[in-house]
């Protein structure tokens, strides 16, 4: 298994953790990656509002990246993945917007060419390195941990440009929380927004949306929350403090990046995840897990 690796930016800065684990699992699990380092930005959604061509060119251009190489994309960001599967999937069956974008990487000497798909982190360990894989290379079972997923939005939506899961009812989270060991906590909060794209400039309405999904978690039993969103990350850990002052409760909830929770199942070790890299200590839920076999 070999992929070109579309890191996004969070996990090389805000969220260097991300990285680091989902780089480790990776070894572990037989997962080769060739990191696509001249990458930019997927415009996490934003750029397509003020030039939908720009967003689709700097995209083309990654694509066309791992088309040299041969290889498709893995992602590490539930929103780099959603941002990436549309612009895939708008080049690959526009003929007209993949030649008017191909115009604007000719200068370049790049072309897109439609060969390559992409692939967040979670698809590759339930498709590719399969479940039953995965039981099997666990050194400490999550058994006793109460987990409680979080999706986000773009991991999940528009469904027709992603078709991995269901927006509605997604199971892949709860699946590889069962492989794991744990016990998957199911609330309505995980599929619903994080309020990160609303921070800065409606932050009243983001911590209620972050902190009522984190407090509904807590109140259906969690010990802790898992995302593949970097951006759902930092909106549920970093700003969970201002959360608990707007909601007048304590919350406490550690939260997981993905390949941080796969990580701990593994037998990596707190420095191998940059777990102290969290605003909201991990500990009370590494007090829940047994021994390392």
């Amino acid at each position: 298994m070999k992929y070109a690796l579309f890191t996004g930016c969070a996990a090389k800065g805000a969220c260097p953790e991300l990285y680091q684990s989902a780089v480790k699992v990776a070894q572990i699990l037989g997962i080769e990656l060739e990191e696509l380092k001249s990458a930019a930005c997927c415009g996490a959604g934003v750029m397509k509002e003020g030039d939908p061509d720009l967003s689709l060119a700097i995209n083309a251009r990654t694509f066309a990246q791992a088309e040299e190489k041969g290889l498709p994309v893995m992602t590490i960001c539930g929103t780099c993945q959603g941002v990436l599967s549309s612009a895939n999937k708008n080049l690959k069956e526009d003929v007209p917007t993949r030649e008017r974008i191909n115009a604007m990487l000719a200068p370049d000497g790049i072309a897109y060419r439609g060969t390559t798909e992409v692939k967040h982190l979670l698809w590759v360990l339930i498709q590719d390195v399969g479940l039953d894989k995965l039981r099997h290379a666990v050194k400490r079972s999550l058994a006793g941990l109460r987990v409680a997923p979080f999706y986000g939005c773009y991991i999940l939506r528009p469904s027709k440009d992603l078709g991995f899961d269901d927006p509605n009812d997604p199971t892949s989270l709860e699946k590889l929380i069962t492989a794991l060991g744990g016990e998957r906590i199911d609330y309505s909060g995980r599929i619903k927004c994080c309020g990160f794209p609303l921070i800065l400039e409606k932050e009243s309405m983001a911590l209620a949306m972050g902190g009522g999904n984190t407090a509904e978690a807590k109140r259906e039993g969690a010990d802790c929350m898992v995302t593949p969103c970097p951006l759902c990350h930092m909106s549920l850990d970093i700003y969970q403090e201002r959360a608990e002052r707007q909601l007048g409760e304590r919350l406490d909830m550690p939260i997981f990046h993905l390949p941080q929770l796969v990580g701990l199942a593994l037998g990596l070790s707190e420095k191998d995840l940059g777990l102290s890299h969290h605003l909201v200590s991990v500990d009370a839920a590494l007090r829940k897990l047994g021994p390392q076999t």
